[in-house]
């Protein structure tokens, strides 16, 4: 696909999307394969792609996107980045997977050990709820305790310990959480709101002797992007070492996206267990969690927590990883914060220029606009934002060749070929976008 970047105006410019979509419901429930893609959030239909080339996406239609999902975060070169697809296609050549060890797992877990002060030894999976699932089955094994803390609006996947006041798609669909998860073992997850510090030390008060491990994004991301405040990770390591509590890292966002050591070593506190996905797999399924050899070495086949999976470590994905984590030097955060700081800037400049009231949040490459006159920092200050607002402005987005989240609960995502000239695109269709819903 070419990069050109134009919108193909038509009297329907989603005619075949809403062909796909009806019969993809006939045969997938609810139309597609995640929950958050059905544009639950915004209304409307999906738009299907065909394609994607650096910043940009293509859709059945024949309409480009500048992207700002990029495939929900893995995406931080830019899609078909060139080392990436030639990497694949040299394992591919050769076989897609072998269910058997091969040296290219053990080059990617030295990648991720080798940036991380706080991991000794990593453990391959598929999916991020495969590394978050099974790093609390590992906390729960190591420490010998039953219950865990999370926190409200922190999504970590869709086991079933962690489906209690989750965020994204949950929040989306309006259900805060999930059919078919049994009482009892919700009854296990106590629940706190993020950024407060009074909340998280009453918690301690009541559970810290019952508690396995905390888990939570160490800035968030599907509440829209919020970070922690001030000292907010500080007071929780330290309540985690004093009660014995394992402090589990869910980094499958931000790992490797907001620095060469991820969010843990931008914001300087190290957990006892971190989990990744996202970027370590380029673009294809694949995670991880790791940590200290004397936890992680309670796992099968030398301990006695079990976990395993026929595709772990899978060729293909390894081998996009590490194309992608490799050229993810300081001069790429650096300038992934140059781009962020003028996305972020022009963003509030042009609601401002138009009597819009907005408020941002941006970490590195990961940024939110929320329609607010205050800055929200918990996940009650976010479901407070105007959501309407969000689904006007998503869609005249869409309909101005920006693809943003269908949802005001996800956080954009950029990468190194959103450059200027795709910056300015973008200000132009915001400003657009925002005169369409202010007059309307």
């Amino acid at each position: 696909m070419q990069n050109t970047y134009t919108v193909d105006v038509k009297q329907d410019r989603y005619a075949l999307s809403k062909q796909l979509f009806d019969r993809a419901l006939k045969l997938i429930p609810g139309g597609v394969n995640s929950p958050v893609r059905a544009f639950g959030g915004v209304g409307g239909t999906p738009v299907f792609m065909a394609g994607a080339d650096g910043a940009a996406l293509q859709d059945m239609d024949g309409n480009q996107y500048v992207d700002y999902i990029g495939s929900w975060g893995p995406m931080i070169l830019g899609h078909a980045d060139a080392r990436v697809i030639e990497a694949v296609k040299n394992v591919m050549e050769v076989g897609t997977s072998f269910g058997a060890p091969t040296d290219r797992e053990t080059a990617l877990a030295d990648f991720i050990a080798e940036r991380h002060t706080s991991i000794e030894k990593v453990r391959l999976v598929n999916s991020g709820t495969e590394a978050t699932m099974s790093a609390i089955r590992l906390a729960r094994g190591y420490t010998g305790r039953d219950k865990i803390l999370k926190f409200a609006g922190h999504y970590h996947g869709h086991g079933d310990s962690l489906l209690v006041e989750a965020g994204s798609g949950l929040i989306t669909h309006g259900s805060p959480s999930s059919a078919g998860v049994p009482k009892a073992l919700a009854e296990l997850t106590c629940v706190a709101p993020f950024n407060d510090v009074a909340a998280l030390e009453k918690a301690f008060y009541e559970h810290g002797e019952d508690l396995a491990c905390v888990i939570l994004e160490p800035v968030a991301g599907n509440m829209g992007c919020i970070p922690p405040k001030d000292g907010y990770l500080k007071t929780l390591r330290e309540l985690c070492t004093k009660h014995g509590t394992l402090l589990i890292f869910d980094e499958v966002m931000t790992g490797f996206r907001l620095d060469m050591s991820s969010a843990q070593g931008l914001l300087g506190v190290e957990p006892d267990l971190s989990c990744f996905g996202k970027v370590i797999g380029g673009g294809l399924p694949l995670a991880a969690y790791g940590g200290r050899s004397e936890i992680m070495d309670r796992l099968s086949p030398i301990g006695d927590v079990y976990q395993a999976g026929t595709l772990s470590g899978n060729p293909l994905a390894v081998s996009a990883g590490i194309a992608t984590v490799a050229q993810l030097t300081p001069e790429v955060y650096a300038k992934l914060e140059v781009t962020g700081a003028k996305l972020q800037k022009g963003s509030e400049e042009i609601f401002s220029d138009i009597g819009i009231p907005i408020r941002t949040h941006r970490v590195g490459s990961m940024f939110s606009i929320y329609f607010s006159e205050e800055l929200p920092y918990t996940f009650e200050d976010v479901q407070n934002t105007d959501i309407e607002m969000f689904k006007k402005f998503f869609h005249a987005m869409l309909d101005e060749g920006v693809y943003l989240p269908p949802s005001a609960y996800e956080t954009w995502f950029f990468g190194t070929c959103h450059d200027d000239a795709i910056l300015d695109m973008t200000f132009t269709a915001m400003r657009r976008a925002a005169m369409k819903i202010k007059n309307t």
